[in-house]
């Protein structure tokens, strides 16, 4: 079957959606449903990731900050005690804000937070600052096309139905009008700079760093290397796995922070030991493999390291830390410290400096040495390094507000030594 041929069957439903859709709104409003019946590899793993999570009204982590800060995700005409926009919506909420609106719940297109048609309707990057300086978020830093698609491939669509069997040079069909030629947006970080590049507080507090991060490290990896690899996933057809065939995609999971096997990426720990007397000098060497900070993006995100000794029962023995290491064990704390006028820790809105950042810089290699005493069993030296979406106090205000499973830490590397 050639590949116009395949493509005309695949998109027959889609033909059927998508024009009565598209001739009333924007393009953006498209819904990702109507993407999966030609995508639908594609749509299931955007469906679980956290851009189609993103919303408020979605995302348990933005959610309870976003009504703390802004106020009800399902009002219309919410803002800040500026009498601002929620600029938060620019990335978490791209076609409300496009539409102005903040009642996320009042079209579909809004509750799918960064949908298909959110990046594939890029037309071209503008960068993050306007040309009086201000900073451009999200959709406000790509111009968007509200009446096409776009991709990476150098593919030629047309809306016109392509006839049975034809081969190239007749155009591909797709039923929502696409252009290709795209690549050097679509397969360059680019594409994610308009939301991941940088933000600050409106004391102009740098919180988000993570383009300038990247830019430090002169690196040339994209960040579709890592965040959206080629990846080969059983083939699907109306939602069943078709036995035996895989088709391979770049992977639209896009996979961070949030994913417990991504963020093992990124850090690698040795370790090595050796006895003085009733010691046990334990040298640990911990490796950003990164070319942004470790960890990166939101300022409440940090990993500690715990270095404990245990028996041949498993039973610990000593650590490092009786409470946690930003109190006990500052050099195993790897965080960004915001604060106040007066130089005490605050939260991300109201800090107005940065007093520390202690987090691993791109390709960091750091050391950390440790006197450790030897207890009658000791059997293992185990270090782990434990990655946190959020600070200790942040968690202990939203226990009971998230799921526990957002609220404990996950193993991002670990290295041990049996004596």
């Amino acid at each position: 079957m050639s590949l116009i041929h395949g493509l005309v069957r695949a998109c027959s439903v889609l033909c059927l959606l998508a024009p009565s859709v598209f001739a009333a709104e924007a393009v953006q409003h498209v819904d990702a449903e109507a993407c999966k019946q030609c995508h639908e590899e594609i749509y299931t793993q955007w469906k679980g990731s956290m851009h189609a999570n993103s919303s408020a009204l979605k995302d348990p982590i933005h959610g309870a900050f976003y009504k703390k800060v802004m106020g009800d995700p399902t009002q219309e005409n919410v803002r800040n005690k500026k009498g601002k926009y929620p600029v938060c919506l620019k990335c978490h909420a791209p076609v409300a804000a496009m539409d102005k609106k903040t009642k996320l719940d009042a079209k579909k297109s809004y509750m799918d937070g960064i949908s298909c048609t959110t990046c594939h309707s890029f037309k071209a990057f503008k960068g993050t600052d306007s040309a009086d300086g201000k900073p451009l978020y999200g959709i406000d830093a790509y111009e968007i096309d509200k009446t096409s698609l776009h991709g990476p491939s150098g593919i030629s669509y047309t809306t016109e139905r392509t006839p049975e069997g034809a081969a190239w040079p007749t155009p591909v069909h797709h039923p929502v009008p696409l252009e290709g030629n795209k690549t050097a947006l679509f397969k360059s970080n680019d594409a994610c700079m308009g939301c991941h590049e940088k933000r600050s507080n409106a004391h102009g507090t740098p919180l988000c760093r993570t383009g300038n991060e990247y830019r430090t490290s002169n690196n040339f990896v994209s960040c579709q290397a890592c965040h959206m690899a080629i990846v080969s996933v059983p083939k699907m057809k109306d939602g069943e796995v078709v036995p035996g065939e895989m088709v391979s995609i770049p992977d639209h999971s896009m996979a961070g922070g949030h994913d417990g096997k991504m963020i093992t990426r990124g850090i690698a720990m040795s370790m090595d030991t050796r006895r003085e007397g009733d010691t046990i000098k334990t040298t640990l060497i911990v490796r950003n493999r990164l070319p942004h900070a470790y960890p990166t993006g939101a300022p409440f995100r940090n990993f500690y390291i715990r270095v404990a000794t245990y028996d041949k029962d498993g039973k610990m023995l000593w650590k490092n830390y009786k409470v946690h290491p930003i109190k006990d064990d500052p050099k195993a704390a790897f965080w960004y410290t915001l604060g106040d006028a007066s130089g005490k820790p605050t939260a991300p809105p109201t800090a107005t400096q940065v007093l520390k950042d202690t987090r691993l810089k791109p390709n960091e290699v750091r050391t950390l040495e440790y006197d450790i005493p030897l207890q009658p069993g000791t059997s293992i030296v185990r270090a782990e390094a434990l990655y946190d979406l959020m600070l200790p106090p942040i968690k202990a205000k939203m226990k009971g507000k998230l799921p526990d499973d957002l609220l404990q830490p996950k193993l991002a590397a670990s290295a041990e030594i049996r004596l």
